[in-house]
């Protein structure tokens, strides 16, 4: 009786033992090694110790590792108990791609193997069920592979550019042979959780993209996030079938939008000649889009199941009806002026048109650089919303900033040293478009810079008055971003600006730059398979424009975020 008890209570005694684990957290410990250790996942930690907050762990930490309520569904596995067998670990294959291949779960495959992922390499042996060997295995599984010299490369990746040389990490597309990838550049100051929170994945997930997390998370790592939808290749033939799809207004008999329409044309089928005339197949249709209100009737004219590009139309509204039209396709759509959030959800869209908080940030990067207590001056328009956003953002980065917002140059004063009653210089910003305004902007920069050195300009856009007072300006350090401006001294565009003339008898004018610029560059990224996303992650300067595209989100729209920056120095 006594020997019976003794059993009953031992029995007790280790159903609750089994039901509720514990780990003391020690030196060297983190979220990775314990999941690891107990063979659960580092989600189910994280559910098992609500209390641990973005995986900070202190020596003494008492962690549940493993808990099932009452009633809960245990499910059990034989896996460690059954027959087992050996293979080798193949060239480019990961943990995630054997549980797949051979059905087991991550658990399993780690009470199997206890040292998986410390010293894994190729040609080491991990253990499986000797059936999933069998069933699913292949004669390579079990072969080892001969010792080869293997040569690593960094995936693709665009970035964003700072002109000295600087880069912003962002989240990119990354390319290869097979599968894209959205992926993310690791910055001083990330964790494992960060990046998590920031892209909705579990780490679990993130883990198996990325098996050399486990040996720690370091700056400069480029992670795979999220496998991206398969890129769009050419359907029929040799040609490159593209639609152009204007605001004509033939239909509607509505002239607005007409010779804006016609004067994109002109431009566009230059570009389009240029290529042909390189051997490059095109078959071109150029579709009247109507007005906003009768732009679905012309949707009948696009046979989405022959079509590999389309150009247009011109309106946000226009572009997602277009979206939902060929969102079974996944067609490469082009919107050459619409840019707003509500489009970032789209996979197949290319964005041309940088916004202005582009531009704007491109500004405060550099009045950072060069600031030292300078009062700060910024020339707004009548909506003030890039003078306060560029406000905004130099006061987040830089203590106790002095800035101003004025409407005019002539409200930008020289600051006065209160010791000696000197004038000191100051930076001078102008977020005005206004070409009147420019000139007033560079009237001012130029007679300040003679009262005093060390000023410093900025410009959110370039105005005629910059390009005429080039030799002035350059004493007060002037900077400015170009958009749509040509650089009239370049060979190419030399060379493209007398093909317009000798066609059109004329200079072309900005809807027809623009036109050229978006036809030609799309058009010299199609690799005769129409893989045009596949070549999103070059950056090209066209006769006015610069191209250089980042994925909005993962799985979203691609947006040109390019810019050129102009220095003007003493």
């Amino acid at each position: 009786m006594v020997k019976r008890f003794i059993l009953l209570s031992g029995l007790c005694m280790f159903l609750s033992i089994s039901a509720q684990k514990t780990h003391t957290v020690i030196k060297g410990d983190n979220p990775y090694n314990i999941s690891k250790k107990y063979g659960i996942t580092i989600d189910e930690l994280l559910k098992l110790n609500p209390k641990v907050k973005d995986g900070k762990l202190a020596i003494g930490d008492v962690l549940n590792v493993k808990g099932n309520s009452a009633g809960a569904k245990v499910t059990t596995t034989s896996a460690s108990s059954s027959q087992t067998g050996k293979i080798y670990l193949q060239p480019k294959q990961t943990i995630y791609g054997i549980t797949k291949q051979y059905r087991i779960s991550e658990t399993d495959l780690r009470k199997l193997n206890p040292e998986l992922d410390s010293h894994t390499k190729i040609g080491d042996e991990i253990t499986l069920p000797l059936d999933s060997i069998k069933k699913y295995g292949n004669s390579l599984a079990t072969t080892k592979p001969a010792e080869v010299s293997v040569e690593t490369t960094q995936p693709v990746n665009t970035k964003t550019k700072i002109d000295s040389g600087n880069e912003k990490s962002t989240t990119v597309y990354s390319s290869s042979s097979q599968d894209e990838y959205a992926t993310y550049t690791v910055e001083q100051g990330d964790t494992v959780f960060s990046i998590v929170n920031k892209f909705g994945v579990s780490i679990d997930e993130l883990i198996a993209l990325n098996p050399d997390l486990a040996r720690g998370l370091k700056a400069g790592m480029i992670l795979k996030i999220k496998k991206l939808d398969a890129a769009y290749t050419k359907k029929n033939g040799d040609a490159l079938s593209v639609v152009l799809m204007l605001p004509f207004g033939y239909s509607t008999n509505e002239t607005q939008y007409r010779s804006m329409a016609v004067d994109f044309l002109t431009g566009a089928k230059l570009a389009i000649e240029r290529n042909a005339s390189n051997g490059q197949k095109l078959d071109i249709k150029v579709v009247d889009s109507g007005n906003e209100a009768s732009f679905k009737n012309s949707l009948t004219q696009i046979n989405p199941n022959n079509t590999d590009l389309i150009v247009g139309p011109f309106f946000k509204s226009n572009v997602i009806d277009l979206l939902d039209f060929t969102k079974t396709q996944k067609i490469p759509v082009v919107a050459p002026f619409a840019n707003s959030p509500e489009l970032y959800n789209y996979s197949n869209l290319i964005i041309v048109e940088t916004t202005d908080q582009t531009y704007s940030d491109k500004i405060v990067e550099e009045v950072k650089t060069v600031y030292s207590d300078q009062k700060i001056f910024i020339v707004a328009d009548s909506k003030k919303e890039n003078a306060n956003y560029i406000k905004a953002n130099l006061e987040k980065t830089i203590k106790n900033a002095n800035i101003m917002i004025v409407n005019s140059a002539s409200d930008i004063q020289l600051d006065q040293n209160m010791m000696t009653g000197q004038s000191a210089p100051v930076i001078a910003i102008l977020a005005n478009d206004n070409d009147s305004v420019g000139e007033a902007f560079s009237s001012r920069m130029i007679a300040l810079s003679k009262e005093v050195q060390g000023m410093k300009a900025f410009s959110m856009y370039s105005v005629p008055s910059f390009e005429k007072k080039v030799d002035d300006l350059s004493q007060a350090s002037l900077v400015y971003l170009m958009d749509r401006t040509i650089n009239t001294d370049g060979s190419f565009e030399k060379e493209i600006l007398a093909a317009y003339k000798a066609k059109y008898c004329k200079t072309p004018g900005k809807y027809a730059i623009i036109g050229f610029d978006v036809m030609n560059d799309m058009l010299t990224r199609e690799n005769k398979k129409g893989e045009i996303f596949k070549q999103m992650n070059k950056t090209q300067t066209q006769l006015a424009t610069k191209f250089e595209f980042v994925k909005s989100k993962t799985n979203g729209a691609y947006v040109n975020t390019g810019l050129r920056v102009i220095r003007l120095t003493p």
